[in-house]
């Protein structure tokens, strides 16, 4: 009784912390992707940082809401978990919006790199004239990549995993569980590989993006023009660096993921889950803070609310 009882508050501890990670981040990416939409429809148009930032928006929404879904019925109904395709579709479904939410996040950072970086090569100058029309093209081609890995795990999980487990008897689904491990190494390949060539792309976009923040201030003159370049280099890349550090430890977990899944270390598991279901909240939140338009908004928003609770 007492080992249950311990389990049982650990469950309920996690659940409880993730949750104020989870509501909190849903809520900064469904104010981004309302603006948005709003703003859509009033212009009829959306550049292409706000398309990225939209679908960004989406995606973190989504993965934040499975994620906490998943660990709701992990914690609270576990056996609801055994019931088919529950556990496959809630597995496949946020593989899919993780994916997507790496690779979009990855777009955004090239699209910044590409749009004010300036560099004199004529591959570059060839990418900033034609960004704009590649920008639906990456976002699509991040799309239907994400979807093949969705399908991916949910094929793996219903045909390796429910095709070979007894769920009647806990000990014989432990043993088939780990007999079956070898099955899952070529989609944590993938995974990782995914994993690695996001980071590297948000490697590579901050630091071209710094060299041209310092190659712009040796050349730089007292102008007006220079001085709205200036700022718009400080403020892309106040947004990449942050990024960057975050991508970093978010990146560094994603990879603990990978390698402590299979060992059932469940005080580990809990902490890169702590830290992951923290990143697409708070980065989206430094995104809202460097959009003049969103941090407008958002200012507007929390000075009404506080007027609100004043007059009360």
């Amino acid at each position: 009784p007492r080992q249950q009882f311990n389990v049982t508050s650990y469950g309920a501890m996690a659940l409880a912390i993730i949750t104020l990670e989870a509501f909190p981040g849903m809520w900064i990416n469904a104010f981004i992707v309302c603006v948005l939409c709003i703003a859509w429809v009033k212009r009829k148009i959306l550049n292409s940082n706000e398309k990225i930032l939209l679908l960004l928006g989406c995606f973190r929404f989504w993965c934040l809401c499975f994620s906490w879904i998943y660990v709701f019925v992990s914690e609270i109904f576990p056996y609801y978990l055994l019931a088919y395709p529950i556990f496959q579709l809630l597995q496949g479904t946020y593989s899919f919006f993780n994916c997507s939410n790496l690779l979009v996040s990855a777009c955004l950072c090239d699209f910044y790199c590409i749009k004010i970086a300036t560099f004199r090569n004529s591959f570059f100058s060839y990418l900033k004239v034609k960004i704009d029309r590649m920008v639906p093209w990456l976002l699509l081609g991040s799309v239907i990549f994400s979807l093949i890995i969705g399908i991916l795990v949910y094929n793996t999980i219903d045909k390796v995993v429910c095709k070979n487990l007894n769920f009647t008897y806990p000990e014989r689904l432990w043993k088939a569980t780990i007999e079956i491990e070898e099955h899952f190494f070529p989609l944590y390949f993938l995974t990782g590989f995914i994993f690695t060539t996001s980071f590297m792309v948000v490697i590579f976009s901050a630091v071209f993006l710094l060299f041209s923040l310092w190659r712009h201030k040796c050349k730089m003159q007292t102008n007006f023009m220079n001085s709205l370049s200036m700022d718009a280099h400080i403020r892309a890349m106040k947004s990449i660096l942050s990024f960057f550090i975050m991508y970093s430890i978010n990146f560094m977990f994603l990879i603990l993921t990978l390698v402590y899944s299979m060992t059932y270390q469940n005080h580990i598991i809990f902490l890169v889950h702590l830290i992951q279901y923290a990143f697409p909240g708070v980065h989206s939140l430094i995104l809202i803070l460097s959009n003049p338009r969103l941090e407008k908004t958002l200012l507007r928003i929390l000075s009404c609310a506080k007027c609100k609770l004043c007059m009360r």
